[in-house]
């Protein structure tokens, strides 16, 4: 008996192959695909603005660069991630449309406020730290341009954690006032990183069936477990305390068992009422209005360089 497409299919990431774009692919797999990778590109997108607002207030040259580097390589990541979707049949303009429109989403992260230059140094220890987590596996999802795409966006990132946790261990061997600064970022940024790997896995409605395609290797819950696990060794040498009084290390497991996340707060953020939500999304729409001279001059300059070698091929 002859399999379908979908059997075929299913073989095909059940032996661990690449999926490439000309393959066939289910409706629903390539959905699913445009929505997490089109979410993935705009959390790239919107994360530049929490740290762009602090790049004149820096506080050395040094720092200022570092910060520079950091959101143009968040920019570049969502243009990798914007032509990784595209080559599933989604035009750019569509998704950008979406994402100004709210009916995109974005990762809730990214509507908490920096106060502090210590946010800076939090967001990339723990945002990045938790995005980190996240993303290495997506190096080896079933989709072929998604995961060569995040090869070097891991790369990217791992630097930005390091970098990151480099600030808040400055401000902790510094001064009381400063290493206050810094464990007053961790109490605000600590339990929104953890909601960033999404809702508990009997809660996700996406986990399952990503995992069977290959396109998820871990379910939510398990990224959660290791980015703790990972992240609270760090705080103590640090010398910062994470604020859960119900952390305590399983020693018969290795794992750090960590107190009842707040979901509530974290659909009202999805949901769009957290607390930068309207800023960030505003800020968005005026970026790309006002950057519309500049898309359309190099497009104009793309096909005045294409009429120029044609006209030289037929010459």
């Amino acid at each position: 008996m002859e399999l379908s497409l979908e059997q075929k299919f299913q073989e095909k990431i059940d032996r661990d192959e690449r999926i490439e774009p000309r393959d066939w692919m289910p409706d629903s797999y390539r959905k699913t695909l445009v929505r997490q990778i089109s979410q993935h590109a705009h959390s790239e997108l919107v994360g530049m603005l929490p740290e762009g607002n602090w790049i004149s207030r820096a506080p050395s040259l040094r720092r200022k660069l570092g910060l520079m580097a950091k959101v143009q390589d968040e920019a570049g990541h969502g243009l990798y991630l914007y032509s990784a979707a595209e080559t599933l049949g989604v035009e750019r303009d569509t998704m950008f449309d979406q994402l100004h429109s709210g009916k995109a989403k974005y990762s809730s992260i990214f509507n908490y406020p920096t106060l502090t230059w210590a946010d800076i140094g939090a967001i990339g220890w723990l945002v990045d730290g938790a995005a980190i987590m996240n993303q290495v596996p997506l190096c080896r999802c079933s989709y072929g341009p998604y995961a060569r795409a995040m090869v070097r966006v891991c790369k990217e990132e791992s630097f930005h954690q390091r970098q990151g946790f480099e600030i808040m261990l400055t401000l902790c061997q510094g001064t009381p006032e400063q290493k206050a600064m810094a464990q007053d970022a961790l109490n605000r940024w600590w339990w929104p990183s953890l909601m960033m790997f999404g809702p508990n896995d009997a809660e996700s409605p996406n986990t399952k069936q990503s995992m069977a395609w290959n396109i998820k290797r871990f379910s939510n819950d398990e990224l959660r477990q290791r980015f703790v696990d990972m992240t609270v060794p760090q705080a103590e040498l640090l010398g910062i305390k994470i604020p859960d009084p119900d952390l305590k290390l399983n020693e018969e497991t290795g794992n750090y068992h960590f107190g009842a996340i707040n979901w509530d707060e974290f659909w009202q953020v999805v949901k769009g009422h957290g607390p930068c939500n309207k800023d960030r999304l505003a800020a968005r729409v005026k970026a790309h209005e006002e950057g519309a001279w500049v898309r359309e001059a190099a497009m104009a300059y793309a096909e005045k360089q294409e009429n120029r070698l044609n006209k030289a091929k037929t010459a």
